[in-house]
């Protein structure tokens, strides 16, 4: 097991441009202090390189990964109304962010660990590839899947984001792929406003992006219901080489931008049942860290979830619950067998 992380993930600070910006370095020195008390549960510590251009261009287009640059040699400025790039040491963090991850997945593929864990910033899975925003420069998680497709001998990817906002740039970038099973699970309703269960994806991808948007205030067993009766069995029949987590964790009840009502030990539920996922198939786990905005719950919750994918716990199972997953059974039924 490795945690990969970076000091430049502490630098960049937008509370410099917006006073009281929940994506703020607390967020991971909050991380790193419960880890350190825990004595890092066992995982070995790797300082992450920066990611090269290649590496970047690999999702994003030369021209979006120049403006980045360019904008930071520049002193920064606004992307979006909450979304900035502080100079250098914000391109230094997305550099080290995006070079985190895909130091994981060489080192899961090459068989030097079977987990990973990131902890890094800022995040990722909005980020589109030629659009930075909501809080996100490089899309983190896609550049490591398409790494592991491109060079490192996977076949299929699968990506499961449980962060409480629909990771649109993800789903962008593998729309209309049929080699990365992209999953998301996400509160409806809130920001990006997409994600919508009838969004399957297009083309050849068709039926590889797989949406299950919960009401606000829904509860762990909603979600669970949803990973173990929809999500967990068509990524068992897509059969990945590797699989990779955003995993945020602003679905927890006291998360300032979400409204749902998970606890940690929701999210370290759901680790275990994707542990049991990846041991069935022989596979790697590798989470990118990305929402979560109430330090010590974000705190509490990564440990619970580091814990849970290497733990022999076996994982609660829960009833289907319906509508919700009655609906989204017959949505992806033509797709999977469900």
């Amino acid at each position: 097991m490795i945690y990969f992380h970076h000091p430049t993930g502490l630098g960049h600070d937008p509370r410099l441009r917006m006073p009281g910006h929940p994506e703020e370095p607390g967020r991971l020195e909050a991380i790193e202090r419960r880890l350190e008390a825990a004595g890092w549960l066992g995982w070995e510590r790797r300082v992450a390189p920066a990611a090269q251009q290649e590496l970047l261009e690999l999702v994003h287009s030369r021209d979006h990964v120049k403006r980045i640059e360019a904008l930071a040699h520049a002193g920064g400025g606004a992307i979006e109304a909450d979304t900035f790039v502080l100079g250098e040491p914000s391109w230094e963090a997305a550099l080290h962010a995006a070079g985190a991850a895909c130091a994981m997945v060489r080192a899961l593929m090459a068989g030097e660990a079977s987990r990973g864990f990131c902890g890094v910033r800022p995040p990722g899975h909005h980020a589109e590839p030629e659009t930075a925003m909501g809080f996100c420069l490089f899309n983190n998680v896609a550049i490591a899947a398409e790494l592991a497709l491109r060079e490192l001998g996977a076949g299929r990817v699968l990506i499961l984001d449980w962060d409480v906002h629909h990771g649109n740039g993800t789903a962008e970038t593998f729309r209309r792929r049929d080699d990365v099973l992209y999953v998301s699970i996400h509160q409806a309703g809130i920001y990006p406003g997409t994600g919508a269960l009838e969004d399957v994806g297009s083309g050849p991808g068709s039926g590889y992006t797989i949406n299950l948007p919960v009401p606000g205030g829904s509860e762990e067993g909603l979600w669970l219901s949803l990973l173990e009766h929809v999500a967990l069995p068509a990524a068992l029949a897509f059969g990945p080489d590797l699989v990779l987590i955003s995993a945020g964790f602003d679905a927890h009840r006291d998360d300032p931008l979400g409204g749902c009502r998970l606890e940690a030990a929701s999210f370290a539920e759901m680790a275990r049942q994707v542990r049991v996922l990846a041991d069935r198939l022989q596979v790697p786990i590798g989470a990118v860290l990305e929402g979560g905005y109430a330090p010590a719950a974000l705190a509490e919750s990564v440990q619970e979830t580091m814990s849970a994918l290497v733990d022999a716990q076996p994982p609660c199972s829960v009833a289907p619950q319906a509508p919700l997953v009655e609906r989204a059974i017959a949505q992806l039924a033509p797709h999977w067998p469900l």
